[in-house]
């Protein structure tokens, strides 16, 4: 049943009907009917962040850490600008989010007007779809179709632009019920592709599980059918760092995360596999590092609902399009009908090789003498709260990449890192998105303290709605990895890789009314890390660490997976084509 309404009250109305209870956002002109509709009902809670870019990261982190879509509301113009940064990184990382935008009154769109951009031609490159609603009676139609092209398929961004008189119209308001939608993606695979990639595990002497952030977003079934299946055949799998949890870290199949600064173990088995089940992941380059080196003598099959990500980058054997939990369903009912063969003798052979290549242990590292080691501090950090209700998010750079080594997942959505675009400036706000959604549990947001100052400002977002979340800094007073690879490559000119004016972080903390804690000598680093812990609001907790750490192992531009290089205590080592290690 249509009921008459105006265009700003369909907005509220659809969000209802959609589910949704928390927005991300930032009021200005153009947006103000919408506001002025929200300061009326007491369905949804907004959520006023301090800058729009942290509206949509805000809304991402919301997104990952509960398998909803996210949604965040901004103005015209710069508000929508702002939001780009947070759109493309939620499209590399396939997060479901729902943006609405305001623009100006439909009759001066075209005239250069105060506020006035091309909100659908900016971020078109950007979105998985999105519109520009020009009748108030297409809008809630239009709402319907956003959640469900965000949410279907593989999840992505959305945006809705809409003009100022759109939302002062009155129109008729279509409930989600009546609403259709030609967009209807593919979720079964093929028989015939499941039943070749069910022979080829039968076969294989070599094989490993290529997990990614497809699994998760597949929702919690994929992740226990991925664990069925990993536990029936006793094959070894790696993950992404975007599939990080959808296989506990503790189980013994797991290998660790692969990629450029991926373990030994995983990046060893992934080039001499001779069977590669990717599942959920996009081969991008961090994981494949050069093409024509990448696992260079394994068949591979490849599961995606994605079909454009199918054969892109690397061709495979056996392609299936669909969605995860869909298609390991199936290939668990084949294979268990064939009676669960596994070609079990040379799969034993290949995890003795394995163990040999974990017996390296290439995150060992020694903390002595009186300064923080990055590694150190996360070590303690993964102690001293796996036995708490933890979702982690990250900023960008080495202290991310240390994290997703030291920091442990034994579940899916407890994750939350800008994976394809590598934004700094996403975690912040992620973990405020975060903490909305889970209220009672430990957030805590790994950072840089150059990467945490470009949105800082949410400190007061934190401090308005009462989050307790933990802002933990590994501060090398350096942009880490900028450094590092101007110390590797480019002959140790730290060119602008410095800052020669940081604020004082505990006099940051306490000017926006939160608590600071600095620490700096590793003998009360777990003292400090409780009491963050054990505080019931906001912490900015500055930990001064080892200023010219490198983050290791680490494949270099232009190398193959067995051609490490790997930090062991105070010296650099690398490992030849062989595998072995050259001290």
């Amino acid at each position: 049943m249509t009921r008459q309404m105006t265009g700003a009250k369909m907005i509220v109305q659809a969000l209802i009907d959609q589910g949704v209870d928390t927005v991300f956002g930032y009021p200005g002109g153009a947006v103000l009917p919408i506001y002025d509709e929200i300061f009326q009902q007491n369905h949804i809670k907004h959520v006023l962040v301090r800058h729009e870019q942290g509206a949509v990261h805000a809304a991402e982190g919301y997104a990952r850490s509960t398998g909803k879509p996210g949604v965040a509301l901004v103005t015209s113009g710069p508000g929508a600008t702002n939001a780009v940064t947070g759109l493309t990184d939620a499209l590399m990382d396939s997060i479901p989010i729902v943006v609405l935008t305001g623009q100006v009154p439909s009759f001066m769109i075209g005239s250069d007007a105060f506020q006035e951009a091309d909100t659908v031609g900016i971020t078109r490159p950007c979105t998985k779809h999105n519109w520009l609603v020009k009748e108030t009676d297409n809008l809630s139609s239009t709402i319907h179709e956003a959640f469900h092209i965000a949410t279907s398929g593989r999840p992505g961004p959305v945006l809705i632009d809409i003009p100022k008189d759109v939302q002062f119209a009155n129109g008729s308001y279509t409930p989600k019920t009546t609403s259709t939608s030609h967009y209807q993606p593919q979720l079964k695979g093929d028989m015939e592709a499941i039943t070749e990639l069910v022979e080829a595990l039968e076969q294989a002497e070599r094989p490993v599980f290529y997990t990614g952030g497809g699994v998760i977003n597949s929702g919690p079934a994929a992740s226990q059918l991925l664990r069925e299946l990993v536990e029936g055949t006793g094959f070894p799998i790696t993950s992404t760092l975007m599939g990080l949890g959808s296989y506990p870290a503790s189980g013994d199949k797991w290998l660790g995360m692969l990629g450029m600064h991926g373990l030994y173990e995983a990046n060893m088995a992934m080039h001499g596999c001779d069977l590669m089940i990717n599942i959920g992941a996009r081969f991008d380059d961090r994981i494949t590092g050069v093409v024509d080196k990448f696992s260079p003598n394994s068949k591979k099959a490849h599961i995606d609902i994605d079909p454009s990500s199918i054969n892109k980058i690397i061709r495979v054997d056996i392609p299936i399009m669909g969605d995860v939990a869909h298609v390991l369903e199936d290939l668990l009912k084949v294979w268990k009908s064939r009676g669960r063969k596994t070609n079990s003798a040379a799969v034993a052979k290949w995890w003795k090789q394995i163990d040999e290549w974990r017996a390296v242990n290439c995150l060992k590292f020694e903390q002595k003498g009186a300064v923080i080691k990055p590694q150190h501090a996360l070590a303690r950090l993964e102690a001293l709260t796996k036995e708490h209700d933890r979702y982690i998010t990250t900023e960008v750079g080495q202290h991310q990449m240390w994290a997703a080594q030291y920091l442990n997942f034994e579940d899916p959505n407890r994750w939350m890192t800008s994976g394809g675009l590598g934004t700094m400036g996403y975690g912040f706000p992620a973990s405020v998105g975060v903490q909305m959604a889970h209220p009672e549990a430990l957030v805590i947001n790994v950072a840089g303290e150059a990467s945490w100052l470009m949105n800082m400002q949410e400190l007061g977002t934190a401090m308005q709605y009462g989050l307790p979340v933990k802002q933990f800094i590994l501060n090398n007073e350096r942009l880490g990895m900028v450094r590092q690879w101007q110390e590797l490559l480019h002959g140790e000119r730290y060119s602008s890789s410095w800052s020669e004016s940081l604020p004082d972080f505990v006099k940051l903390a306490e000017a926006f009314g939160a608590k600071g804690i600095l620490c700096s000598d590793p003998a009360d680093l777990d003292e400090a890390i409780m009491e963050m812990i054990n505080h019931d609001g906001p912490v900015l907790f500055d930990c001064l660490v080892e200023k010219h750490e490198n983050c290791f192992p680490m494949i270099p531009s232009g190398k193959a997976h067995n051609e490490m290089i790997m930090g062991d205590v105070d010296t650099q080592t690398a490992i030849d084509a062989e595998g072995k290690v050259l001290v």
